[in-house]
This record gives C-alpha cells, sequence and structure tokens, in this order.
C-alpha cells in the first residue's frame, strides 16, 4: 500500500532524493562514460528510486512481521490504492521497454520487482503492509506499460530487440519469480485476509446496533411503552450476541439475532396492590408469553402459585413441557403483579432434545441411589441434561443431604 508514502510527502521526498543520487548519478556516470545515450537510462534509474522510495518507506501498518493481505476486494482495480499502484508501476516499465525494446522480459522482470517489493514489506519491520491486492495493482501497471511501450515502438517503426530472445527471456524470468515469490508466500508468509476481517467487524457493529433496537423494543413490551434505555452491554458468545439493557425500569437481556429474551427483572419487585385474581393473572401471563415466548408456551404445562400475601402479593406462573414424563431442558418463569404488571422473567429456549428411551423407573432409581449413599430418598425428578455435550435423561434424586443423578437409560450414576 502506498497511501502511507504519499501522505507523508516530506519523509518521501526525502528518500526520493538519497536514492536518485545512489541510482541515477552513478547511472548517468557510467552510460557517458561508456558512450551511451544518458538521458533514458538515468530517468528510468531515477523512476526506479521513486518506485522504491514509494513501496518502503515506513509506515505504521498494522500487520505483523511475514504476514500478508490476500483478501480481494470487490473493488481490486478501481479502488484509489489499485489506481495509485497501477499509476505507479507503469511509467517504470513503459521506460524500461523504450530503453531496451524488450517489452516481455521488462513486464517480467518488473513483476518480480513488484513481487520482491511484497516480500521486503512483509519481512521487513517497515510497517508496511504486503498485500496481495498491490502485486496485482503493480504487475497490472507493469503490463499496460509494456504494453504502451511495444506499441510505442511498432508506431515508430522500430524493430523490437531480437524477439525470439526477448521471449525466452522473458519466459524464463517470468516463471522463475513465479516459482521463487511462489515459494516464500507458501513456505514463509502468514496470510490474513483483511477483506474478510474488515466485512466481520462491520457486520458485528450492525448486527450490534440492530440489538440495540431489537432489546429497546422488548424492554417497552416488558416494562411499559415509557421505558427508556439507559445503557446497553453487548459479550459476543460465539455466534450470538447477548445484550444486557439497563433502563429506568429495569433490567432486561436477551440473545441477538436468535431474538429470545432471557431474563428481566423490575426495579420495583413488590406487588402493586391490585385487584387481578389467580386466574385473571395466569390469563395475562398467557397472552404475555404468546407473544415473546411462543416456542417456550407451545405444548407446555402450566403451573400459578401466589408469592407472599397483603397488597404486595404477587404471582409466579410456570411453564415446562414434558416429554415421555421427561421434563424438557425448556424453561419459562413469570412473575406477574396483581395489576398484570410484568415484575421479572426468566427464560431458557431450546428445542426439545432427542433423548434415548428411559429404562430406569423413579424406583429404580431411588435404590441405586440409596446403594451410592447409603441414605433414604426423599424426592426424584427426570429431566433432560446436557452429560459430556450430550443430552440424557437424568434421574436427580435427592435424600435431603445428597443429592445424586442416575442416567435414566442406562442406571450409572453422575456428577451433579
Amino acid at each position: 500500500m502506498i497511501e502511507a508514502s504519499i501522505a507523508a510527502v516530506p519523509g518521501l521526498i526525502v528518500s526520493f532524493l538519497i536514492l536518485a543520487a545512489l541510482i541515477a548519478v552513478p547511472t548517468a556516470f557510467v552510460a557517458k562514460a561508456r558512450g551511451k545515450p544518458w538521458a533514458l537510462r538515468t530517468t528510468l534509474a531515477a523512476y526506479l528510486a521513486g518506485i522504491l522510495a514509494v513501496t518502503l518507506l515506513p509506515g505504521d501498518a498494522g500487520l505483523e512481521s511475514w504476514q500478508c493481505d490476500t483478501g480481494a476486494p470487490t473493488h481490486l482495480f478501481t479502488s484509489a490504492s489499485s489506481l495509485l499502484n497501477i499509476a505507479l508501476f507503469a511509467p517504470g516499465a513503459l521506460l524500461a521497454v523504450l530503453l531496451f525494446t524488450r517489452p516481455l522480459t521488462v513486464a517480467a522482470a518488473f513483476g518480480a520487482l513488484s513481487g520482491a517489493v511484497e516480500i521486503a514489506q512483509s519481512a521487513g519491520q517497515l510497517g508496511r503492509s504486503c498485500s496481495v491486492t498491490d502485486l496485482a495493482s503493480n504487475a497490472t501497471g507493469a503490463l499496460l506499460g509494456c504494453l504502451a511501450g511495444a506499441l510505442w515502438i511498432y508506431r515508430r517503426r522500430r524493430s523490437p530487440g531480437k524477439p525470439l530472445r526477448d521471449l525466452a527471456w522473458g519466459t524464463s524470468l517470468g516463471a522463475l519469480a513465479a516459482l521463487a515469490i511462489g515459494g516464500v508466500f507458501e513456505l514463509r508468509i502468514d496470510r490474513v485476509d483483511i477483506v474478510a476481517m474488515d466485512d466481520q467487524k462491520r457486520a458485528l457493529v450492525e448486527s450490534a446496533v440492530q440489538a440495540d433496537e431489537w432489546i429497546a423494543t422488548a424492554a417497552r413490551g416488558v416494562f411499559g411503552s415509557d421505558t427508556q434505555v439507559r445503557e446497553t452491554e453487548t459479550d459476543k458468545d460465539g455466534n450470538l450476541l447477548k445484550i444486557t439493557a439497563t433502563t429506568n425500569r429495569g433490567t432486561i437481556s436477551g440473545t441477538w439475532p436468535a431474538k429470545t429474551l432471557e431474563s428481566a427483572w423490575s426495579s420495583n419487585p413488590r406487588g402493586d396492590g391490585g385487584s387481578l385474581n389467580k386466574k385473571e393473572v395466569a390469563a395475562v401471563a398467557a397472552q404475555f408469553a404468546q407473544k415473546w415466548f411462543p416456542q417456550n408456551v407451545a405444548g407446555s404445562d402450566r403451573w400459578v402459585r401466589s408469592i407472599g400475601d397483603g397488597p404486595t402479593m404477587a404471582y409466579r406462573v410456570v411453564y415446562r413441557r414434558y416429554a415421555d414424563k421427561v421434563m424438557m431442558p425448556m424453561r419459562l418463569d413469570l412473575t406477574i403483579a396483581t395489576t398484570g404488571r410484568v415484575i421479572g422473567l426468566s427464560a431458557r429456549t431450546v428445542n426439545d432434545p432427542v433423548l434415548p428411551r428411559v429404562v430406569v423407573d423413579e424406583a429404580k432409581a431411588k435404590a441405586l441411589a440409596k446403594t451410592a449413599t447409603g441414605l433414604p430418598s426423599e424426592s426424584a425428578l427426570l429431566l433432560a441434561r446436557q452429560v459430556k455435550g450430550e443430552w440424557r435423561p437424568v434421574w436427580l434424586v435427592g435424600s435431603g443431604e445428597q443429592d445424586i443423578a442416575i442416567d435414566a437409560a442406562t442406571g450409572e450414576r453422575g456428577d451433579l
């Protein structure tokens, strides 16, 4: 990339003058001493000094040493960077063709120069970014310059210098350069796709904005239309974003883009002294759950129980789903005030897993637990549980002092 060099114009000019003095001045003296035309040779030498100054001037690129950007943007040959690289190499190749009258050899040489520049940018601690896009742009510029030079020679009715030798040298040099540059890239350079990384960052930012809008809508749906979001916190969890919003009415969290709420708790956790009875609160809860948790409600059993007493009494509405008497991992607990206000919710939205057949009944599970602990069992609950990443039907057997897990498909004891 050459934008950094162009931005640092004073440093670029100084670097160019130094390199031009080291390369162009001796070239002019040697040409004069040998009785050769010196103007074109000196101009080409000075231009090569300019290429080196522009491409190797230290910058502040973010890639590490021996890394190279292999991403291909959609605007490969139309971006400002690509056009600048094409414009940089085309005049040099044109001058070389006019001097040596061997277009194929010059094209191969400038292709090798472009590859060497990118490898130097990758290997050296120059703060420059090696880029396959730049390599392609440089080579394109060299080809355009060589083509322009060949056309110039043809229009001037000048004979190309030994075309067969030019073909042989150009082909050989091009093949060797391709093998050498390709070998270095394959064996030494780490590939980094900056385009994909930038796309991922952009998508993540856009997704976070959409997640903020969704959680704000959900907060108004849970706490009321006058709810105002004060701040949000977003954490990446695999391919999902977990977002938590703090509002003037309470906190709420969920996952995006799954659009599943996980919890919400009002800043006012006490009942409101309303007039709704148990049946009416259950109806409010059913309407709310159907709107925000249709997947959890479908096929679920529901229980309603009171919390507290007096004017601050509220109700806990619990949804659970069972398959073959096994409690599925889905969870939905709602706390509703007697005014119909949602005080809080806790949800786990999970598809029902496919489980092995249950062969251990409750009596056998309690017997196995007693054998393992020596204690009588007081309770037993059969539920789906993940064991080492696999969903299993598991009995949770409690003795009052020690609880134990029994695999309901194998009878094996598990860890709690």
